[in-house]
């Protein structure tokens, strides 16, 4: 073998061995990135992301930015308590005589005068637990000129040889829908107490009924909606017959409306019917078909503090402990004004926390260059894909009226948490039943909890409202928002 043969040889094995080297590292970074993507996979839970508090897995501290109040645990001095008080007129009143004298022993004769000492104890409890049966009868009356004998007519809710009443419809209403008991248990629990022999076909026929007669309150409400100055806007999955769905919800301090849909985007929003026509501020989480809409828009900060959490946890990031720390400064800074009697920040202030925000944001972006073409595999064409911490940051520079709409409008709230609370209940009924059956189910579950929860916010018992709904006359809220 010749000196120029083996040198291409050698040239040749070379270039090989630098290929596979170059492949190998390729190779590495891919596995880098992606131990680096599950282990921060492993670290969230609903402290530091938009995960339910129910996937969170084994125990953790709770961490929280709030500071120590410094106040002891428990009621505070001067608050009112909630200790039974005496009732000036009761129900019914028991006298216990003595039976012997306590000086001599001597029996007391029982038609004794006997005068009720001034010291009175009074007990609280349910009355016996019964069926009322009233029976209704039509009259017959002759005409005294004619003779001919004339019927009364029975009240129009009274059609059957025998039927429930108003009070048993509410109630069993009133427990599934609102306090979420489920079919089976709910005709256990009336027979128990009451015993009624329910069917769940007739609870469920009864729901139908309710829910048909609250609809068109339901559309006032979303009509009254469209109109409000601040809507709180989120949506949740809803499993529909095994089958996941979306439940939308629009609310205020006074009004909520649900709505089931097969999509959770626009399409949903659009069957709602409240967004397309609404021009006030929409508080929501960043998701991207909110954006379609041409209203003004402001972003739920507690969705970015749980990710500022996991990015300063994870990540050991800075800027994102900073931010963090920035918007509770900044929610601070509105109630102190809004006590105050302000309704704006000082021109001053706010100009001083908008250069606070420029700064932790070109922090932000420095810590998180972009990624150079072709990461992490050299061979993909294309964008290359940005790690979560330059997405928020990107979110937060690009976004940021959104996020600070708070500051400048004392009108918007801070976060979305009246819409987080507002579709709690409904989750907890997935995780009680599972699912709903059937999609006509759902849909009057939506137009029963969006009647509901608007009495209740507005003062009234759900309870009591029910049982109106079932005695003919349908209490309607108060649509001023």
């Amino acid at each position: 073998m010749d000196l120029r043969s083996e040198n291409e040889r050698l040239r040749k094995e070379n270039a090989q061995q630098a290929e596979q080297l170059a492949a190998a590292l390729d190779a590495i970074r891919q596995l880098t990135e992606r131990v680096r993507e599950l282990e921060a996979q492993l670290g969230q839970d609903s402290h530091n992301s938009h995960w339910p508090s129910s996937r969170d897995k084994g125990k953790r501290q709770t961490k929280s930015l709030r500071q120590a109040s410094g106040k002891k645990a428990g009621g505070q001095s001067g608050h009112p308590g909630a200790t039974l008080t005496l009732q000036p007129e009761a129900d019914s009143v028991v006298a216990h005589r003595p039976t012997t004298c306590t000086a001599c022993g001597r029996e007391l004769a029982a038609g004794a005068a006997a005068t009720l000492a001034p010291e009175r104890r009074q007990v609280f409890d349910l009355p016996p637990l019964h069926l009322q049966v009233t029976e209704h009868r039509v009259a017959q009356v002759p005409c005294p000129c004619c003779g001919v004998v004339n019927v009364g007519a029975f009240p129009p809710d009274v059609s059957q040889p025998t039927q429930y009443g108003p009070e048993v419809k509410g109630l069993c209403v009133y427990l599934n829908q609102h306090q979420l008991l489920p079919l089976q248990r709910l005709a256990q629990v009336m027979h128990e107490l009451f015993g009624c022999q329910l069917t769940p076909g007739s609870i469920v026929n009864w729901q139908r009924a309710a829910a048909a007669a609250v609809q068109p309150t339901v559309d006032n409400i979303k009509a009254a909606l469209a109109k409000v100055r601040v809507l709180h806007c989120d949506e949740t999955g809803l499993y529909v017959g095994g089958q996941r769905h979306w439940l939308h919800l629009h609310a205020t301090a006074q009004l909520t409306a649900y709505l089931p849909h097969r999509k959770r985007g626009r399409a949903g929003m659009e069957a709602m019917g409240v967004l397309p026509h609404f021009t006030g501020v929409a508080v929501h989480d960043s998701w991207s078909a909110y954006g379609h809409y041409t209203c003004q828009h402001a972003l739920c900060n507690v969705h970015h503090l749980r990710e500022l959490t996991y990015i300063a946890e994870e990540f050991k990031q800075a800027w994102a402990t900073d931010m963090r720390h920035f918007l509770v400064k900044c929610k601070a800074a509105v109630a102190t004004a809004r006590t105050a009697g302000a309704t704006a920040l000082p021109p001053a202030q706010r100009a001083d926390l908008a250069t606070t925000y420029q700064r932790i944001i070109d922090d932000a972006l420095a810590a998180n260059p972009v990624p150079p073409q072709g990461w992490p595999r050299s061979n993909v064409r294309g964008r290359p894909k940005k790690p979560k911490a330059r997405n928020l940051a990107e979110r937060l520079d690009e976004q940021r009226t959104k996020v600070l709409a708070f500051l400048d409008d004392f009108h918007v709230p801070f976060d979305n948490n009246l819409a987080e609370r507002d579709l709690r209940m409904l989750k907890v009924q997935q995780k009680i039943s599972g699912c709903f059956r059937s999609w006509e189910g759902a849909e009057q579950a939506a137009a029963l909890r969006s009647y509901l929860s608007t009495m209740c916010k507005q003062g009234h018992n759900p309870l009591h409202v029910l049982r109106e709904l079932f005695a003919g006359r349908l209490l309607a809220p108060s649509l001023s928002g």
